[in-house]
């Protein structure tokens, strides 16, 4: 009990001291008289001091997360700043590079300009864009066995050996019309094609499959449709009455795609001017198909 009452009696003693309120006075020192005076206990002391010190840190903080000096904190640098440094690190080597693509172009120049270079020469400014482009990149399965069945099915194939085989191997090409011959193909007088002539509004068939690239009317062939097809094959059918087509339009061999008129101011009569044409060259369609 004796302990106790000496232990309560030292806490008190203790929280006296820190409450008690000192005063401190400020005189003149000529005349001491008190000019300024305030009182204080050791308590309120320590508080000022540790509300000054979390302000004085709080503000430090502050200034630290707020401004760029934070980069400067070891292991602060966070990833917006690493991205960046990365960027400005990728701009400063396509700079780099840009520069020496300019200074080769600029040699390249100069070397022309004085006749130390030949006009016609070939120098690589850019070398990335001539990169190797020699990848080993392994096949799939599905892909190996779609390679050994094409080779499977190709290894007899005899017109794989035939370099010199025409366009026209393995193609059949139809009747644009049923009708008899008016006119053959005249080179020697620009007549491009065959004049057939046939009943009035009979369907026009296409020769070949392929897609529809013209239609429209021409004052001197009346309604014209021509039709792309593969190897470089294109067939023309002017004088036509009605086109059953239009652009973009796809057609398979034998399908109708006009009616046979008499439009156009060099018609005579009902009848279609059939052109064929390989790889921008008129041919003669009669060497193609049997009318």
């Amino acid at each position: 009990m004796a302990l106790k009452h000496k232990n309560n009696k030292g806490f008190k003693s203790f929280w006296y001291r820190m409450r008690f309120k000192y005063k401190l006075s400020f005189f003149n020192e000529g005349t001491l008289e008190e000019v300024w005076s305030f009182r204080m206990s050791r308590l309120s002391a320590f508080s000022i001091l540790a509300l000054f010190a979390f302000i004085l840190i709080t503000i430090t903080s502050l200034i630290i997360i707020t401004t760029p000096i934070r980069n400067y904190l070891p292991g602060y640098l966070d990833v917006e700043v690493r991205r960046e440094i990365v960027d400005n690190a990728l701009r400063a080597d396509s700079l780099e590079r840009i520069l020496n693509i300019q200074a080769l172009y600029l040699e390249n120049v100069a070397g022309i300009l004085s006749g130390t270079m030949p006009v016609d020469s070939i120098r690589e400014i850019d070398s990335l864009a001539h990169a190797n482009a020699n990848y080993d990149i392994p096949r799939s399965k599905q892909e190996a066995a779609f390679i050994k069945n094409f080779e499977e099915e190709e290894k007899y194939n005899l017109t794989a050996l035939n370099p010199n085989h025409t366009p026209t191997d393995a193609v059949f090409f139809y009747k644009p019309v049923n009708g008899i011959i008016s006119s053959h193909y005249e080179a020697d007088v620009r007549h491009y094609g065959v004049d057939l002539v046939a009943a009035p509004k009979e369907s026009v068939l296409a020769t070949l499959d392929g897609t529809v690239i013209f239609t429209g009317f021409d004052p001197q062939y009346g309604n014209v449709i021509q039709i792309q097809h593969k190897n470089g094959f294109v067939s023309i059918y002017k004088h036509n009455e009605l086109l059953l087509k239009k652009i973009g339009d796809s057609v398979i061999a034998g399908e109708a795609i006009a009616l046979i008129g008499n439009t156009g101011n060099l018609s005579t009569g009902p009848h279609l001017h059939f052109e064929l044409w390989h790889r921008g060259n008129p041919v003669n369609p009669e060497e193609y198909i049997a009318f």
